[in-house]
Formats: C-alpha cells, structure tokens, sequence
C-alpha cells in the first residue's frame, strides 16, 4: 500500500484497535483471579460455575493478546512499508478486506489456498 494517507487512517484504527483492546485487561482481571474451593463458602455448582467462568475469561484473554500481537505486527507494517501487501504472494491486498480487518496479512487467493489444505 502505497497511498500515505490510506496508511495513516489504518495505522490511527489500529491504535484505537490497540488501546480498546488494552483496556479490556482491566475489565478480565477480576474473572482471571483463582476461584476459591472452600466448600464452606461456596456451593459445588457455584464452583463449578465460577471455575468455567474462569476458563471462559482466560481463552479471552489469550485472544485479547493474540489481537494485540496482530496489531503490533501490522503497525510495524505500515513503518517498513510492508503493510497491505500478502505475506505469501507479494500482491496487494484487497482495501475492503484490510476495513474489514486491518490486522490481515494475506489476500483473499492465499487465504483460500492456505483453507484448502485442510479440506
């Protein structure tokens, strides 16, 4: 992607992306904390309960950093130049795709091909 201004108003989504994404931490920790076992303070099923939340809010925690890794990545994109092109072909990458998600690294053929393998 050439087009400066196209760069800058994907690398301004992106930091928004980022720091909404950063700001959800605050929100999860509560849900990450270990869930108290004592069965004099809490019932077998709110146990149960609370150890799926549990679970529940670490996957999205990993999900939360794994966004955080992609925006990262696509933001040093757009510092090398690199941004808006596939990572595996080299063309460039379809803008509707890059609204759709800024974080994308491949185009639509090499996406399809890379989803093929496992048909």
């Amino acid at each position: 992607m050439k087009n400066t201004q196209q760069q800058q108003a994907f690398k301004k989504m992106l930091l928004e992306l980022k720091a909404m994404h950063e700001q959800r931490e605050s929100n999860n920790q509560d849900a990450l904390n270990t869930v108290e076992l004592d069965q004099n303070k809490v019932g077998r099923l709110s146990r149960i309960d609370a150890l799926q939340g549990q679970k529940m809010a670490q996957a999205l925690e990993r999900m939360r950093l794994e966004k955080i890794q992609r925006i990262d990545g696509a933001l040093l994109r757009i510092e090398t130049n690199d941004y808006g092109f596939c990572y595996v072909c080299g063309e460039a990458i379809q803008q509707e795709r890059l609204c759709f998600d800024p974080t994308i690294t491949r185009c639509v053929a090499c996406s399809e091909q890379d989803e093929n393998k496992y048909i």
